[in-house]
């Protein structure tokens, strides 16, 4: 029952805390109240990849005339079928981190875990013929929470989970609705919304603040307002949800307030994608003495709690609520507990991809944000339809833009929208890490025919050396 590092949460932030401390040869427990992986692996990256996946098949089979191929019956999406499939590869995935977990021994206890006093993990569960849950203690010299976040709850916006639903839900329809309101476009209301579009539903956006996607640079979010309005989408931008009602006739009726003053829209379904709350209800934090502010832990570079052997890493803590940092941080967090040097994650450097179709990806500022932090800058932009390959796979929507600091030319933020621009991301990200400038970029040699073409010629243009524009 005595560990050397007890985790609390078992999502991309705890169970890859669990595994490299036990690289690094700690006695490791995770405690799991649900599946294995947590949320981004059960009921968020991946299911949602896997749904996006069958719509991006759909839309081909779809389309299967553009690109000389004929089909004989229409392809029909079938929602039962998608969400199966998507189950199955989160299942997949589960077994994955379960077989991860035991090939580095490391034990798993299931059950609701709390911090009990110093050193101590309460972890409640309930087994058959039981009442009331048992409680057992646990002792660790460090404990790290990993308890993620759960999709935030508006009063104006009461999710039933049948008309009215939260991300989670619609990932479980068990049908093509004829018609939905998204509240909220960032990465989740975005591709939930795109999802949708792509198999019929019509779709409308709602966003309070003044631009689609408005954590992305302004000219990727007007880029994708015009994808999303030639997929026939609603897009309302700068527009306040009032409240959502269902009628007697079982309709939704969202009163909302914008451009054109106040008005009601209709649809069969509303979802509610407004943001996330962090999971730190009931872990003791503050019997334990750890701060909390603004519905985030308050740590240090590492993990740090106010409190002596606590830590919290991922959506817990005031950063970026992605996965892949959740990730980082809890190498971090873990070299440090046992003694190594690592460096302080750069949250200046963290890529962030939307999985719409185009897609979006982005890493550093933006350009309103370069110009505010008051760095002379200059630009480099390529436009997905002066490349071959975008071209020849039919997907010429989008382009690379590229932002430089002068004079040092070292880049200072990557914005992409197009195909395949979430694994292109990997480069700038790599190139901003490491200061790489335009010129050096500009200079290696890309593999031609191919997407990626579009960030050697994006940095040739910053330089006015553009040779295919």
């Amino acid at each position: 029952m005595k560990y050397d590092i007890i985790v609390i949460g078992s999502g991309p932030g705890g169970y890859v805390a669990a595994i490299r401390a036990s690289q690094l040869g700690k006695q490791v427990a995770v405690v799991e109240k649900a599946e294995l992986g947590g949320v981004c692996l059960n009921w968020g990256c991946i299911p949602t990849k896997a749904l996006l996946k069958s719509a991006q098949v759909y839309h081909y089979a779809s389309m299967a005339a553009d690109y000389g191929i004929e089909l004989g019956a229409p392809a029909v999406p079938v929602m039962e079928n998608m969400v199966a499939r998507s189950r199955s590869v989160a299942a997949q995935m589960s077994k994955g981190v379960a077989f991860l977990l035991n090939k580095n021994k490391i034990d798993v206890i299931f059950g609701r875990g709390k911090l009990a006093g110093k050193g101590k993990v309460a972890v409640s569960s309930m087994t058959d013929g039981m009442s009331e849950p048992s409680e057992t203690i646990y002792e660790a010299d460090h404990i790290i929470l990993a308890t993620g976040a759960r999709p935030r709850e508006m009063p104006f916006i009461p999710v039933d989970g049948k008309r009215v639903v939260n991300s989670r839900q619609a990932l479980l329809l068990d049908h093509i609705p004829e018609s939905m309101i998204v509240v909220g476009s960032g990465a989740i209301g975005s591709e939930f919304a795109y999802l949708y579009a792509s198999l019929g539903t019509k779709v409308t956006i709602v966003e309070y603040l003044p631009n689609l996607m408005p954590l992305e640079d302004e000219e990727v979010s007007r880029q994708m307002e015009r994808s999303f309005r030639k997929m026939k989408m609603g897009v309302l931008t700068g527009t306040t949800v009032k409240s959502v009602k269902v009628n007697d006739a079982g309709r939704c009726q969202v009163e909302i307030e914008g451009k054109k003053g106040a008005e009601t829209l209709e649809a069969e379904m509303v979802l509610s994608a407004v943001g996330i709350k962090s999971n730190i209800e009931d872990l003791g934090l503050e019997e334990m003495g750890v701060q909390v502010e603004r519905d985030k832990v308050v740590t240090d570079s590492f993990g740090k709690t106010t409190a002596e052997g606590v830590y919290a890493i991922g959506d817990l803590v005031a950063s970026p609520a992605l996965a892949h940092v959740a990730s980082a941080e809890a190498i971090r967090c873990v070299e440090k507990i046992c003694g190594l040097e690592p460096q302080p994650v750069d949250y200046t450097t963290i890529p962030s991809c939307v999985y719409t179709s185009p897609e979006v990806a982005s890493v550093g500022l933006t350009e309103k944000e370069a110009l505010a932090q008051g760095y002379e800058i200059k630009i480099g932009k390529f436009p997905y339809t002066a490349s071959g390959k975008a071209t020849a796979a039919g997907e010429r929507d989008g382009f690379v833009k590229l932002i430089f600091e002068v004079p040092t030319g070292k880049l200072l933020g990557a914005h992409m929208v197009g195909s395949n621009v979430t694994e292109m991301i990997a480069e700038p990200t790599i190139a901003k890490a490491l200061g790489v400038t335009a010129h050096q970029i500009a200079t290696a040699v890309h593999p031609h025919p191919t997407m990626s073409e579009a960030v050697m010629e994006a940095a040739e243009a910053a330089s006015g050396a553009a040779i295919h524009l």
